[in-house]
């Protein structure tokens, strides 16, 4: 079968005596700089002014290889990587949670920095899916990220995205925000509240990269898709600022996270399902000195026989229904340790009420 390329030539062909014509008439030449629009200069100036700030992180692990003969032999093998930023001056690199999970030692990677920076962990918080990293070495020059608000977004504003999709360093695409308040259900099977939706090209790698407004302040830190191929479909979630902000400074003092609690331990939800429970949540374990062991509520027991008995079955807390444990996890993210909340409760058939204090889980 034979090709034919004659139209692409004539095209070119017809292309350069069309522009030679237009610059002998007066107009622009080819060597004639072209104006950027607007919105391309801000793009650009984003990305020149915090790609500094944007670091690729590798998940190392420690394996042993080898045999009882041979003898074994410790080898770093990288089992993954995702994006991060810098936090502070301390060299504090915030990321998602599932970027560094299970990982024994980790690497940094700076903007056209060949070095390679050995870093810690220093705390994370599955449930929001935040991590903290702490550069054992740092480079001469250490910019954080400005932090900005998620307070104030708007449904149609513009957003960018910087980040290593598929291990290509320091990639930025851009988009709009797509939606707010998305209550997504994060990496540790927990919703997130709050989730920041955008149509930035998000892929594998992107994680734990900063979402950016045009002003070029953090507002999330992109996290997971939505998509049946693995790939960029236009559904991006990012974890918004204000949690991060919360979150972080937490991680770094203490290494995680201290959330209010009822020092309780739950029946799994198949497990109540089976015996035909479909409100409330059952307590199956209470934890000695703790908040409802204090109020005298019940985890599960055995009877003479040695079967197993029920014990309390929470309806209520603060006034609202919980059926899961993340029902319960939303309900007590609205309080701190120390705050007092009502219990509402099913004892041998008879609804009870009991107020308590909440501890530090």
């Amino acid at each position: 079968m034979n090709f034919k390329l004659y139209p692409l030539f004539s095209i070119l062909f017809f292309s350069l005596l069309s522009s030679n014509s237009y610059a002998l008439f007066g107009g622009s030449n080819n060597n004639e700089k072209r104006a950027l629009l607007e919105s391309e200069k801000n793009t650009i100036n984003i990305f020149k002014e915090n790609v500094k700030s944007v670091v690729n992180v590798s998940n190392i692990k420690n394996i042993r290889r080898g045999g009882f003969f041979s003898g074994y032999e410790e080898m770093e093998v990288p089992s993954g990587q995702g994006s991060g930023f810098v936090w502070d001056n301390d060299g504090h690199i915030v990321t998602n949670f599932h970027v560094v999970q299970g990982g024994d030692s980790f690497l940094i990677s700076f903007h056209k920095d060949s070095k390679q920076y050995k870093a810690k962990f220093v705390g994370g918080e599955p449930k929001k899916d935040i991590a903290v990293l702490k550069l054992i070495e740092k480079p001469k020059n250490l910019i954080p990220l400005k932090v900005g608000s998620s307070k104030d977004l708007q449904v149609g504003q513009k957003a960018l995205a910087i980040g290593n999709p598929f291990g290509l360093d320091h990639t930025i695409t851009s988009g709009i925000i797509s939606a707010l308040g998305r209550r997504i259900k994060g990496y540790a099977g927990v919703t997130i509240q709050g989730m920041i939706q955008t149509d930035c090209s998000i892929n594998p790698g992107n994680s734990g990269g900063p979402l950016l407004d045009s002003q070029g302040q953090l507002i999330g830190v992109n996290t997971m898709i939505f998509s049946a191929s693995g790939s960029s479909a236009g559904v991006g979630f990012a974890v918004p600022v204000g949690t991060v902000k919360s979150i972080v400074p937490q991680l770094i003092k203490n290494g995680k996270v201290t959330r209010p609690g009822l020092g309780i331990g739950l029946l799994e939800d198949h497990v109540k399902l089976y015996f035909g429970i479909e409100e409330g949540i059952v307590i199956k374990t209470v934890l000695d000195d703790g908040p409802a062991k204090k109020a005298g509520l019940k985890g599960m027991g055995r009877d003479r026989s040695g079967r197993y008995i029920f014990g309390d079955i929470i309806l209520k807390v603060a006034g609202k229904k919980v059926n899961t444990f993340d029902d319960i996890y939303q309900v007590l993210e609205d309080f701190k340790v120390g705050d007092r909340v009502e219990i509402e409760y099913l004892r041998d058939g008879k609804t009870q009420k009991v107020k308590l204090n909440l501890g530090a889980l």
